[in-house]
C-alpha cells in the first residue's frame, strides 16, 4: 500500500512540474512577417528620401552661387546709377566749389564750400552784388568766385577807397566789405555789353578786375550763382 502511494504522487508531480510547450497563434507569425516587411518598405522609402535630398543638393548649391551674384549685380547697378545722376547734377544743375583763398573774406572764408546754381543764368541774368562762379578770363582753367559790381554798360570809379557807379557822386553802399579800402590812383571801368565787372569782398587782399589783364568776365563764361555753404557750417550766402 506503501509503494502504491509512493509512485503515485511523483508521477502526478511529475506531470504538474514539466511545462507543456504552448501553441503558437499562427497570427503571431503572420504579424511578425508584416512587421519585416514594413520596416524593410520604411528603408527603401527612407533610402528614397535620401536620395531626393541628394540631388537637390546640387541645385540648392547653384542656387547659393547665383545669390551673391545677383547680389554684386545689384549693388554694381546701385552704384553706376548713383555716379550717373551725381554726374548729370553737377554737370547740369550744381556747382560744387572750395574757395582756396581769403579774397572774399568775410563771407566766404578761406576753404569753404559752396554750392552754385548752374541753371539760375540759363533762365535769368546776373544781378549786382551776386556771388559767382566763372573762368577767369586770364586762364579759363581757373575757377574763381567773385561779387558782380558792374553790369554791361556800366562805368564804374574807383577813388578814395570808394566804388562810384555810373558817374554818381554817392559811392555804392556796400555793407559786405570786410573793411575799408585802401585808397589807390583813381581807376576807371567801361564794362562792355555782355560782360561784368567782378570785386572781392576782401578788397585790399583781392586780386580781382581792377588787377587782371582780361578785365572782364564774359556772360558765357559764368558757371553758377553762388547760393550756399555747405562746409564746414552749412549756411545761405548773400
Amino acid at each position: 500500500m506503501e509503494k502504491n502511494k509512493t509512485w503515485a504522487g511523483p508521477d502526478r508531480k511529475l506531470t504538474e512540474d514539466i511545462p507543456m510547450e504552448e501553441p503558437v497563434d499562427s497570427r503571431e507569425i503572420g504579424d511578425i512577417s508584416d512587421s519585416g516587411r514594413e520596416t524593410a518598405c520604411r528603408e527603401d522609402m527612407s533610402g528614397t528620401e535620401a536620395g531626393k535630398k541628394a540631388g537637390r543638393k546640387q541645385p540648392e548649391k547653384e542656387e547659393k552661387q547665383g545669390g551673391w551674384k545677383q547680389e554684386v549685380w545689384e549693388w554694381f547697378k546701385i552704384i553706376i546709377s548713383a555716379a550717373a545722376i551725381a554726374f548729370f547734377l553737377n554737370t547740369f544743375i550744381i556747382a560744387n566749389s572750395e574757395v582756396p583763398s581769403g579774397s572774399m573774406e568775410n563771407t566766404i572764408m578761406t576753404g569753404d564750400r559752396v554750392i552754385g546754381s548752374r541753371l539760375s543764368y540759363k533762365f535769368g541774368d546776373p544781378e549786382r552784388g551776386d556771388i559767382v562762379i566763372f573762368r577767369f578770363p586770364d586762364n579759363e582753367e581757373i575757377y574763381y568766385v567773385k561779387r558782380v559790381i558792374g553790369l554791361p554798360g556800366d562805368t564804374i570809379d574807383i577813388a578814395d577807397g570808394h566804388v562810384y557807379l555810373n558817374g554818381s557822386a554817392e559811392p555804392m553802399e556796400e555793407p559786405y566789405i570786410r573793411e575799408p579800402m585802401i585808397p589807390e590812383e583813381p581807376m576807371h571801368f567801361e564794362v562792355p555789353e555782355d560782360s561784368y565787372f567782378m570785386m572781392g569782398d576782401n578788397r585790399n587782399y583781392s586780386s580781382d578786375a581792377r588787377r587782371w589783364k582780361n578785365t572782364y568776365v564774359k556772360r558765357d563764361k559764368l558757371v553758377a550763382k553762388v547760393l550756399f555753404r555747405y562746409f564746414p557750417k552749412p549756411s545761405r550766402i548773400k
